[in-house]
């Protein structure tokens, strides 16, 4: 049985798979960038020139980024028994989102969605083994 637990911010995804009684953890980039948008008066006096902020253009670029990101994490957990998903911030719901609407088959295999703080790469395989071994 392939058991793969995935803890995922906006930055990275820790993907452990447990299988046999071997784990092997791999590490995926978001590649989503973050954006600071700059804008308003550029003096100090009334009348000054002004900056016109697009951020409708950031957030379209952030949500293809975040959307190619859930389609490799996806692939990356495409094969497993069971999955569980942790994570920070919403990022994790989001992914679990993601799996309803566009992935249904691996959405079945979900057996947890847990918010989870920032944690280190023992931690997360820490957490990851022993939600599986109460598991079963």
């Amino acid at each position: 049985m392939k058991n793969v637990g995935v803890w995922l911010d906006k930055e990275k995804a820790f993907v452990v798979t447990i299988e046999n009684g071997t784990e092997d953890m791999k590490t995926i980039e978001s590649n989503i960038e973050t954006f600071r948008i700059h804008g308003g008066s550029g003096t100090r006096f009334k009348g000054g020139p002004q900056d016109v902020v697009q951020d409708s253009k950031y957030l379209e670029r952030e949500k293809h980024q975040t959307k190619k990101y859930f389609s490799e994490l996806a692939a990356e957990v495409d094969n497993a028994d069971s999955l569980a998903i942790f994570g920070p911030a919403e990022t994790f719901e989001k992914f679990k989102k993601e799996l309803e609407s566009s992935h249904k088959e691996l959405d079945a295999k979900v057996k947890t969605v847990k918010r989870v703080d920032s944690m280190t790469d023992n931690q997360v395989k820490a957490l990851i083994r022993d939600f599986f071994k109460d598991e079963n």
